[in-house]
């Protein structure tokens, strides 16, 4: 795609009140996700392992958001605020480089804080000058904004634009260590929050998290791979044959968004259409598509390696609706939408094709989830 053509789709947030109706449309949908996420697990989509790691990501992307909203709070109001860039095209996202920006923040927030008046300084400096100029201090608002941007990203745990491989024991089957290994990274392709869990056997004689020569190798391997155009089955069988005793199971990844609001973004198809015969009110024009791909291993077989020797090598199964060549590279893909009742309703009236199998989430103010075929 060229310069100009990803300038088209990128749109920078002027004004301050939009600016801030976006944010506060992000808090409400982040925070769905980890009540999605619960009604998953409860229905066997996920154990106990899988949906602490997934709602701490899910958790970290809502800090993020968090962060961004006190960063660019008084956008449009002060020349030095800055404005937000989004996709408004691909993803209603906030472009790759925002996240990359955040982090760099993120390694000098302390000296920042450290240079600024404390919250409560900046808070009686706002009353004298109200008091006494009777005018509004939007230098001194501007100010604090920063300070509580810089004191979110002290406390860290966000979801940044790559969050490294993590290592949990499962248990062991044998001689075999089970581990799951989970990893994230904001995509620069499609600017979305793409999560990453893999099941593995370990037949190594170190188990795998304390192997000082494995473990940074696993770790450099898969975050190289972690892009969006590459196929769950080009990952796995790449990790699976660069390490003879580390054997890939079950591989997920999760693709959170795009996000498709009335208000906001301008992609075409059928939901755009259904956003705007919803007319639904201010916080509730959205609808987020959860993407779930899945490869399993379904056998294993012995590869000669060396002159007399031999290693396993995972055989996965592939959808077998996909085509002969098995063009989605995994075993199973299920799309998701999370929406409030208003847009859901739009959608059940209208029906459009293709959207008869997507798992409709619908979301309630009151903390509620619906879960539709």
């Amino acid at each position: 795609m060229s310069a100009s053509n990803l300038q088209a789709d990128h749109m920078k947030l002027e004004d301050t009140r939009v600016t801030r109706r976006y944010f506060d449309k992000f808090a409400k949908i982040t925070g769905y996700l980890t009540k999605v996420a619960a009604t998953m697990e409860a229905e066997g989509r996920f154990d106990r392992k899988e949906i602490e790691v997934m709602a701490r990501y899910l958790v970290g992307l809502n800090w993020t958001f968090t962060a961004l909203a006190h960063k660019y709070h008084f956008a449009g109001r002060y020349d030095h605020a800055g404005k937000l860039t989004f996709d408004r095209v691909e993803s209603g996202f906030p472009v790759y480089q925002e996240l990359l920006e955040m982090a760099n923040d993120a390694q000098q927030a302390e000296r920042h804080l450290a240079s600024m008046p404390a919250t409560e300084d900046l808070k009686d400096q706002m009353v004298r000058v109200i008091l006494s100029e009777q005018t509004i201090p939007t230098k001194l608002q501007f100010a604090l904004s920063q300070r509580l941007y810089y004191e979110e990203l002290a406390r860290g745990d966000q979801f940044w634009a790559r969050n490294d491989p993590q290592c949990l024991w499962l248990g062991n089957d044998g001689d075999r260590r089970r581990f799951l290994v989970h990893w994230a990274v904001y995509d620069s392709q499609i600017n979305l929050p793409t999560i990453y869990l893999m099941e593995l056997t370990d037949t190594g004689r170190t188990g795998l998290p304390k192997d000082e020569r494995r473990w940074p190798e696993a770790q450099a391997h898969l975050m190289a791979q972690s892009l969006a155009h590459l196929k769950l089955l080009t990952i796995a069988k790449g990790f699976d044959e660069d390490f003879d005793d580390l054997h890939p199971v079950r591989l997920r990844r999760f693709h959170v968004g795009p996000m498709y609001s009335n208000a906001f973004t301008q992609q075409s198809g059928p939901l755009r259409e259904v956003l705007k015969a919803a007319n639904a009110p201010i916080g509730e024009d959205w609808a987020l598509v959860w993407t779930e791909e899945e490869l399993i291993s379904e056998r294993v077989e012995q590869v000669k390696s060396g002159w007399f020797g031999s290693v396993e090598r995972q055989i996965f199964a592939l959808d077998p609706f996909a085509g002969g060549s098995g063009e989605t590279g995994a075993s199973r893909m299920q799309r998701a939408l999370i929406m409030p009742e208003r847009p859901y309703q739009a959608l059940a009236e209208r029906n459009p094709p293709g959207f008869r199998e997507v798992r409709k989430f619908v979301v309630s103010d009151g903390g509620r989830v619906l879960s539709y075929r």
